[in-house]
């Protein structure tokens, strides 16, 4: 072989080289820049998926707060219904005592008028009637004197 062809060789080998080196480098730009358009492709996905989860969170949170005030309300009319059973098991047992008292005062009555019927049986109808068609609330004692 001659100097002028070891020459053409070697050039051509320098050559093959540098193409080659020059195409690895330029796939290894494409696969960066794919790489980089997947990446940015994924924070687009992922900034969108976050506003969304954003979202829904705020939604359970108006939900959460929602449920809090009717559990809230829920608990206020317990309450107020408790009182308010109490306060009528109250009047009803102070009706009952001044329904006894006024019993006990027309058994009195009763017992000072020489005109009175001896069992007074007529009298307790009468005030049973009028504690059964009477409201707790009201429980007025109404004088039923002859």
């Amino acid at each position: 072989m001659s100097t002028g062809t070891i020459i053409v060789i070697v050039v051509a080998a320098i050559v093959l080289v540098a193409v080659i080196a020059a195409l690895a480098a330029a796939a290894r730009r494409k696969r960066l820049d794919a790489r980089r358009e997947e990446a940015r492709e994924l924070r687009r996905e992922a900034g969108a998926r976050s506003a969304q989860a954003e979202g829904v969170r705020a939604s359970a949170d108006r939900q959460e707060a929602r449920a809090r005030r009717a559990e809230a309300e829920a608990e206020e009319k317990a309450a107020q219904a408790r009182e308010d059973k109490a306060r009528a098991q109250s009047r009803a047992q102070e009706a009952e005592r001044v329904s006894a008292e006024a019993r006990a005062q027309h058994e009195r009555a009763r017992a000072v008028d020489p005109e009175a019927a001896d069992s007074g049986e007529d009298e307790a109808h009468a005030l049973d009637e009028r504690r059964e068609g009477s409201d707790v609330e009201g429980a007025d004692v109404v004088d039923t004197r002859r």
